[in-house]
């Protein structure tokens, strides 16, 4: 498939649009899911911890899975892929308004919604890439908000549908919103050139040198033929059985019957067959020896291990408040007529305010995105060790209002990636990374459930938020000190492939 320049703009503007709305669609009720998560409380009298699975699956699972995702956009497009997960998404929103009991939500909240809102990412996330170059980070930009903005009114939105029509309403009605994805879906066209051929298969004698791992010289045909017939005789000789010369007489009847270029031709074909498949065999495995041989690479690079750690800690601890916020404001005992805005709809609406903001400050070239991402992590333990202070409305929504914010940190971690692993590694790099934050997404939320199960009170669970997310940020900004720059200037060279973050270049 041979595709056309990046037009940056035309029908990329019609992508971006759609994106954006795919994301608000598919986004929304997942991220929003506190709101429902007091309902299933109440619903279900499981456990705190128990019952934020259903929320950290849906979030965590499309990260975790995002190999597989990638896999299936490459393989079969956006446009059918974007129309497939629309389906899911819809059918499991709907599924889980019939759930009977907690582990039946696991399944058609956590597992199908979250895969089918991370195929719907990815989709996204393709399409857009593939119809901008110079204006692909202001693209990208702009259909990220997408899921800020669906957190923001979906957490109202769903709010009021189970006041007026109860929790299976709400998801019903919900899922029957999310069936517009296919709408949407529809319209990202793959931009490809229609009238280009498709690509023939390449003979075996036609493939390059370079596709065969072991660079091992193939015998000819006539002389993998020569080696059958060889052993088809020695096998025989071998095989001394009673019915030998009934067996030859029935391979000479068979034979006869057969005509000489018939039996070569067939013969080329099995040998020609066995060859292509012998080296696509070991080219593939020579693929999974280099992926694991980078990604070793990837891990004696000291600051990338220390940004995969701060990334997990950084879930773990930050990705509980957009969750359980409302559950804490419950707890601490909130006058429900204090509530002007969801504190989870402010959390999403500063988010995206935070992406803007901090992406605006990642161009300036006196700003250093690593150190602009250290802060936004040291801020938010911060933010999360005063939550058990917060005990009104108006501090809970300002605390909500800055973690929201720094949760914006999100839209500066691919230009952290880049500049730790170079451009041509990033790709690789940021697939790993998306794998430790999907887990931390998982466990976060459940981990601060069993705090409170155990002390019946919220105090503990987010000191310990606290304590992860500060740890991953101290961590890390150890790593990135210059002073490691200077001891390897006077240490020996350095080993191929090693790479060391350079504190003073811009970002």
């Amino acid at each position: 498939m041979v595709f056309r320049k990046p037009p940056d703009g035309g029908w990329g503007w019609v992508i971006v649009v759609v994106s954006f709305f795919t994301q608000f669609l598919c986004y929304g009720s997942p991220l929003a899911v506190g709101v429902l998560y007091l309902e299933w409380l109440d619903a279900f009298g499981e456990g705190k911890g128990k019952t934020a699975w259903v929320g950290s699956l849906a979030n965590g699972i499309g990260l975790l899975a995002s190999p597989v995702c990638s896999i299936c956009v490459s393989s079969f497009g956006a446009r059918p892929v974007a129309i497939f997960s629309g389906f899911m998404v819809a059918g499991g929103l709907m599924m889980s308004s019939f759930a009977p009991n907690i582990y039946f939500l696991y399944i058609s909240y956590g597992i199908v919604v979250g895969l089918g809102c991370g195929l719907l990412y990815t989709a996204t996330v393709t399409i857009t890439c593939h119809y901008f170059d110079k204006r692909r980070g202001l693209a990208l930009g702009l259909i990220s908000t997408g899921s800020s903005v669906g957190l923001f009114i979906y957490a109202a939105l769903q709010r009021e549908l189970i006041d007026l029509y109860g929790l299976d309403g709400c998801l019903l009605i919900v899922g029957a919103l999310s069936l517009n994805i296919l709408a949407c879906g529809s319209l990202m066209r793959p931009l490809e050139s229609s009238d280009s051929p498709p690509p023939e298969k390449m003979p075996v004698d036609q493939v390059p040198d370079q596709y065969f791992v072991y660079h091992e010289k193939e015998k000819t045909v006539e002389e993998n033929i020569s080696i059958l017939e060889k052993g088809y005789i020695d096998e025989k000789c071998a095989n001394n059985m009673p019915d030998y010369k009934q067996d030859s007489i029935l391979n000479k009847n068979v034979l006869s019957s057969i005509s000489v270029n018939e039996k070569d031709t067939y013969k080329k074909k099995v040998v020609e067959q066995t060859n292509f498949c012998k080296q696509l065999a070991k080219r593939k495995w020579q693929l999974y020896l280099n992926y694991w041989e980078e990604t070793v690479v990837l891990f004696k690079n000291k600051v990338f291990s220390a940004l995969f750690v701060a990334i997990l800690l950084f879930d773990i601890g930050g990705f509980p408040p957009s969750l359980l916020m409302e559950d804490v404001a419950r707890s601490a005992n909130v006058n429900e007529d204090d509530y002007r805005v969801p504190l989870i709809s402010i959390i999403g609406i500063m988010t995206a305010v935070g992406k803007l903001t901090l992406g605006i400050l990642a161009d300036f070239k006196w700003v250093n995105t690593l150190y602009l991402y250290v802060t936004t992590l040291l801020m938010t333990g911060v933010a999360l060790f005063a939550i058990p202070f917060a005990k009104s409305y108006l501090t809970l929504a300002m605390l909500s209002g800055i973690l929201g914010f720094l949760t914006g940190n999100w839209s500066i971690f691919p230009y952290v990636t880049t500049k730790t692993v170079g451009i041509e590694k990033l790709t690789h790099a940021y697939g790993i990374l998306m794998f430790f934050a999907g887990l931390g997404n998982s466990l976060g939320p459940p981990i601060v459930g069993w705090f409170y199960d155990w002390t019946q009170e919220y105090d503990t669970a987010f000191y310990f938020s606290g304590f992860c997310v500060l740890l991953g940020g101290f961590l890390l900004l150890l790593a990135a000190l210059p002073c490691w720059n200077a001891c390897a200037n006077q240490s020996s060279k350095l080993p191929p492939n090693t790479y060391s973050y350079k504190v003073a270049s811009s970002a």
